[in-house]
Parts: structure tokens; C-alpha cells; sequence
């Protein structure tokens, strides 16, 4: 993103003044605050620094979907996706870093609701979700990682996880381990488990390996190991043995949200490619003078405005109470695949350039790469909306 867009003149009639508002100051906080954030971090691998984070939390991006009793700002997934879409614009990571407050998932109970979403709304209290194993990643159900009762009604964590970003900065980790087993009913036997640490630190008996990524940059992504790691006994999230159910629970939500997220890294390289083509002259021509050219923009953009569509319903749906399983899968699969395409074009039209990092479709392109694999892969999302066309 090289300039600051204009707002679109044909917004559509459920975007109200609000979210109009919301809208525009987290372009504008995209803009001028993560854009150069990004262009300077994402090249050094660097990590997001503390005034930041702060600054997120100022604008009340943590607390968007915290309710107004908590100190949130009581909104819906709607005005959430709004927001990822525009921070992504300018880094995907920071659309990211969007999750780690908002409840990252739920499932307190309501003294700790009480107790910690007050300080998650301010950004005090930022989490990360320790779920995918070796042998655990679209199964869920196939998790190892085992949690034992203690001498003293506690738990004891032996096993590994992996894909966990955030893990070190995190203020706690939702860990989902083996409680019993039932290799009839594999899903149940999983429970969930709130440990808390101490910011930039993992506790006595965790300790993490940062994986080597070829993007999402600005934090790191860990394999943890735990070693007779002990929690107490209020650290249990829910019930004992129906942590799977916690795990798929908030899944709408989080595929509408790598769907914004999506959507926001192809916007980013669209309007990339547009200043691009209007500077580039060839042939004593601007770039944007040929008509294949000006067809991959057209194509471009009606394939990011298709999944925007696509993703407000979702959203409208997921406020409203409807159950919309196919079409949070329709979305994220559409977005991400769509997101790839049109990166991918994005640095195909800046040419040599486009394979520079001199230019931030490149940095687009990494990320957009990622939305394929993240949140359930696009073969798991065909698979949930083949099974619900056609049964299981």
C-alpha cells in the first residue's frame, strides 16, 4: 500500500456511520502507523515492540468484541473483520495480532471473564493458542500431548505442541492436551487449560524452539515442549474431556477473520499495482496504457470485491445467531485462494521488480501464501462444504 486509498463512493447500506467511522480510522492508523512499521520490521524478521502493542490497545483494537462491561467496545465480528481487513492492508501480521486480545477464543468462565477480559480490552493481557501437534493438525481429535492429575488435584503437562505464535510474548497460553483417552470417540478426552506466564518468558517446564518461517514476520511462531510442566486445578478451561468442543467452537469466527485478512493483503497489492502501472512508462507509455494489463487489474479487483461480499454476509450471519458452518468455509477458502491469485499477479505486473523487497508485494505475496495453510487449509474448508452438500 503506497498511498492512502479514497473512501469508496458506493458503500453499501449495512455499512452504517459506525462502522464507516471504524472503518476509516483503522485505514488511517494502517496507513501512517503499522505501513512504516512494517516496511522497516518485516525485512530483519523484527518483533513488534512493546509501544506498539500499546498504541493497538489505545485505539481499542483489543477489545472489540469484549463487552462494554469489561471495558470493550461490545461490537460485533462484523466491525472486527472490517478492522483485520484495513491493518492487514498494511501487514498481515498485525491483522494477526488483532486476535490475541478479543477473548483469543473464549471459554472463561465468568469470574474469570470478570477477572482478565478487563485486562485483555486494554491489552494488558494478551494470549496465544497452543492446539496443532505433529500428528495434530487438521485432526484434531489425534492430539498426544497429555495432562495428568497431580498429587495435589493439579495437572501435570507432558508433549509438545507446535504452530504456536505469540507463545513467548503472550501473557497466557490456551493449551488443549489429553485428559483421557477413548480411541472410539477420539474428540472427546481433550480438555483445555489456561496458563498464564510472565511477558517475553516461558515458566519452568515449557520451553519453545522458534520455527523458521518465510513470512508472517514481526512476532515469532514457537514448537513448545513440556516437561512435568504443573498447572493448578482452576487452570482447566470448561469441562474436563470437551476441550474439542471449545477448540471448533469459535472456528466461524476465525476463518471470517483470515478471510478479512486475505482480502486486506490483495487490496494492499492491487492498489500497489495501480500507483505502479501509472508510474512505470514503457514503450513511451505508461504500463497502465496496455490493455492486458489493465484486464489483470479489472480481474483483480473483481475477484477482492466478490470475497469482501462474500465475507460481509458471513459476518452478518455470525452476529445475527445463524449458524453459517458452509459459508464461513465458502469464505475463507475463496479469500485465501483468491488472495494468493492476485498477489501473485501483483508482482508478476511490477516485473523484476515485483521480486525485490524493494516493493511490499512481495512481502504481500509471503503472507497471502500462508492464508492457504492457516485456520484449516483450503482442502479442509472443500471438505467441510462438500460434506455439507453432499453428506459425510
Amino acid at each position: 500500500m503506497t498511498h492512502k486509498p479514497r473512501p469508496r463512493p458506493d458503500t453499501p447500506h449495512f455499512m452504517t456511520e459506525e462502522r464507516l467511522e471504524i472503518q476509516a480510522l483503522a485505514r488511517e492508523f494502517a496507513h501512517d502507523v503499522v505501513l512504516p512499521l512494517a516496511n522497516e520490521l518485516d525485512p530483519i524478521e523484527g518483533q513488534f515492540p512493546e509501544w506498539f502493542i500499546k498504541q493497538m490497545a489505545d485505539m481499542g483494537f483489543f477489545g472489540i468484541l469484549i463487552p462494554e462491561e469489561y471495558g470493550g467496545l461490545g461490537l460485533g465480528v462484523f466491525e472486527y473483520c472490517l478492522v483485520a481487513e484495513e491493518l492487514s492492508r498494511a501487514w498481515m501480521s498485525v491483522g494477526g495480532l488483532l486476535a490475541r486480545g478479543n477473548g483469543m477464543g473464549g471459554g472463561f468462565s465468568p469470574e474469570q471473564e470478570a477477572r482478565l477480559l478487563p485486562k485483555v480490552a486494554t491489552g494488558e493481557y494478551l494470549g496465544a493458542f497452543a492446539l496443532s501437534e505433529a500428528e495434530a493438525g487438521s485432526d484434531v481429535a489425534n492430539i498426544r500431548c497429555k495432562a495428568s492429575r497431580a498429587a495435589d488435584g493439579g495437572w501435570v503437562i507432558n508433549g509438545t505442541k507446535m504452530w504456536c505464535t505469540f507463545a513467548d510474548q503472550a501473557d497466557y497460553v490456551i493449551l488443549f492436551a489429553r485428559t483421557s483417552t477413548d480411541e472410539a470417540k477420539r474428540h472427546r478426552g481433550i480438555s483445555a487449560f489456561l496458563v498464564e506466564k510472565n511477558r517475553g518468558s516461558f515458566p519452568e517446564g515449557m520451553s519453545g524452539t522458534a520455527v523458521k518461517k518465510i513470512g508472517y514476520f514481526g512476532w515469532k511462531t514457537w514448537d513448545l515442549a513440556f516437561d512435568d510442566f504443573h498447572l493448578p486445578a482452576e487452570a482447566l478451561l470448561g469441562e474436563e474431556d470437551r476441550g474439542f468442543y471449545q477448540a471448533v467452537s469459535g472456528l466461524e469466527v476465525g476463518r471470517a477473520h483470515t478471510a478479512a485478512r486475505s482480502i486486506g493483503l490483495a487490496q494492499a497489492a492491487l492498489e500497489d499495482s495501480i500507483a505502479y502501472l501509472k508510474q512505470r512508462v514503457q514503450f513511451g507509455h505508461p504500463l497502465a496504457d496496455f490493455q492486458h494489463l489493465r484486464f489483470k487489474v479489472a480481474d483483480m479487483a473483481a475477484q477482492i470485491e466478490a470475497s469482501r461480499a462474500l465475507m460481509y454476509h458471513v459476518c452478518t450471519q455470525i452476529d445475527s445467531g445463524a449458524r453459517c458452518d458452509k459459508e464461513a468455509a465458502m469464505v475463507k477458502y475463496l479469500a485465501a485462494e483468491m488472495a494468493e491469485k492476485v498477489t501473485s499477479e501483483a508482482v508478476q505486473i511490477h516485473g523484476g521488480a515485483g521480486y525485490t523487497k524493494d516493493f511490499a508485494v512481495e512481502r504481500h505475496w509471503r503472507d497471502a501464501r500462508l492464508t492457504k495453510i492457516f485456520e484449516g487449509s483450503s482442502e479442509i474448508q472443500m471438505r467441510i462444504i462438500s460434506d455439507e452438500l453432499l453428506g459425510r
